[in-house]
């Protein structure tokens, strides 16, 4: 005799290079999926995948139990969870997991505001890129209600694997803090060495050979580089204001803490100067460009040399 088990009702808010793929990865494994988003085509192409759409988070809270998010901004997440027409003031809901970067002070706030809703939060901030988020490979790391992570970890496998940091509020934002200053300052460092390889006559696609088979190895020359740098299409991922947002959230939680930070802290000074010189909309693999200009050379591999910019 089978036994048929039916699948919770999902919502998702947030449908931009990541939480697009995600979303239709959700939708594609069987689960009814209510979705939104301000962006009106980000919203077709959830709508193609089979996701049913509405016209306010409050919409989507009114039909899905378990609600995900995923926002670029602390400002944007408040209103969407917490508005007049957000999250808190649908009917049906009962949890809402954010998968947005916002720092354990905003996400220990938010699960506050929330209880005073019955909704409990599960903090999810997500890593591993767009790329690994359209294959389903993403690190979604949680912290939050046990319960709660017990209910939406089988949901979320086909996103990739789940990390539980444990019950404590802030904990996953933490732990994708910490994850997202290494991934920033071994890129920043990265840039700088392929900058000065290339000044001094190596060839970049040689560099990334050497490199990936030497101690240097790291996520920037195994991926950003090869894909995205030499070939010049800058189109790794997230916008640079995104990269800039997360080590800042991570300086002050370092502030906060009393931990010094001289690599971090130099890293936000260099992110921080491609986003307040133009560079805030650009992917944020254009952070070469800016050292490029300073040393009066470009890193352009074999297959980038007909669109060098």
């Amino acid at each position: 005799m089978s036994t048929t088990t039916t699948k919770p009702h999902l919502g998702f808010i947030g449908l931009g290079k990541m939480g697009g793929p995600i979303a239709e990865r959700l939708i594609r494994h069987g689960n009814p999926v209510t979705v939104y988003d301000v962006d009106v085509r980000a919203l077709d192409a959830a709508v193609k995948a089979g996701g049913r759409p509405v016209g306010s988070p409050r919409a989507v809270a009114s039909e899905a139990q378990i609600v995900f998010t995923c926002l670029p901004a602390l400002e944007i997440v408040r209103e969407v969870a917490l508005g007049t027409e957000g999250v808190c003031q649908g009917g049906t809901v009962e949890i809402l997991v954010d998968c947005s970067t916002t720092g354990p002070e905003f996400a220990t706030h938010l699960g506050l505001e929330l209880a005073k809703h019955d909704i409990t939060l599960l903090d999810s901030p997500v890593s591993g890129g767009v790329k690994r988020a359209r294959e389903g490979q993403l690190a979604l790391i949680m912290s939050g209600n046990r319960e709660a992570y017990a209910r939406v970890a089988p949901v979320v496998e086909p996103c990739g694997r789940t990390y539980y940091m444990g019950e404590q509020p802030g904990l996953a934002q933490m732990m994708k803090l910490v994850n997202n200053l290494l991934s920033q300052i071994s890129t920043a460092a990265t840039y700088e060495a392929f900058v000065l390889g290339a000044k001094a006559g190596l060839d970049p696609d040689a560099m990334v050979e050497v490199i990936n088979d030497s101690t240097g190895m790291n996520n920037c020359t195994l991926y950003k580089m090869p894909t995205s740098v030499l070939p010049r299409t800058f189109d790794y991922g997230s916008n640079m204001e995104i990269t800039y947002k997360d080590i800042t959230l991570c300086m002050k939680e370092a502030d906060r803490l009393g931990v010094t930070m001289l690599m971090g802290n130099m890293a936000r000074q260099l992110w921080g100067y491609g986003v307040h010189h133009g560079g805030a909309k650009r992917d944020s693999s254009t952070l070469i460009t800016y050292l490029e200009e300073w040393a009066g050379v470009k890193v352009v591999g074999a297959a980038g040399r007909g669109r060098a910019r």
